[in-house]
């Protein structure tokens, strides 16, 4: 019998890292085929966070959760630091040009490089949010810049959008969410 049991602890330590090989291999197939731009946001169908802070543009204004509702918009997360933000940027200038309701929240970043942006490259955003901190940002979950949240007109995170807003995406898939909001 404990020749059996040899060969039987043989076989499972041949077997072990085959078995490891294995799971490893099915999880990095997995990641393969998985969406990066689709992370899953515990907000999904939830109002936003409270919150208030600063408008970007005038300081002493001050803005909280409620001018996130009212009318479906985007919540766009962007930062001066942020290179795929100055490549979105041109294109939410075209999507407020024609009507998309837009609301900055410029996240971790300086406020005079930021208003330098937006005086440069012009501003999409009917409100900017200022977020220095990211605290905001940490409530919501955001992972970094940009992310865009569509938001219906009671407050309610509807969806979440990882990485910029472009015309391909955005009239692949984006557009028909933003529509479902009205």
């Amino acid at each position: 019998m404990t020749n059996d049991v040899k060969k039987t602890k043989q076989l499972m330590t041949r077997l072990i890292p085959l078995i490891i090989f294995l799971c490893v291999s099915i999880f990095l197939y997995i990641g393969l085929f998985r969406d990066a731009t689709v992370l899953e946001s515990t907000f999904i169908g939830r109002p936003v966070p409270e919150f208030t802070l600063n408008d970007l543009v005038e300081p002493e204004l001050q803005h909280d959760k409620s001018v996130l509702s009212g009318k479906p918009m985007l919540l766009n997360v962007w930062a001066t630091w942020c290179p795929t933000c100055y490549a979105e940027h041109k294109y939410l200038n075209e999507l407020a040009e024609d009507g998309v309701y837009i609301v900055g929240m410029n996240y971790k970043d300086d406020r005079k490089k930021a208003l330098r942006w937006l005086a440069e490259l012009d501003n999409p955003y009917k409100i900017s949010l200022f977020d220095p901190d990211g605290m905001l940002g940490l409530d919501l979950g955001v992972y970094g810049a940009p992310e865009t949240f569509f938001i219906d007109s009671k407050g309610i995170i509807q969806f979440k959008h990882v990485g910029d807003i472009n015309p391909r995406n955005w009239n692949g898939e984006l557009k028909a969410v933003y529509e479902q909001l009205k």
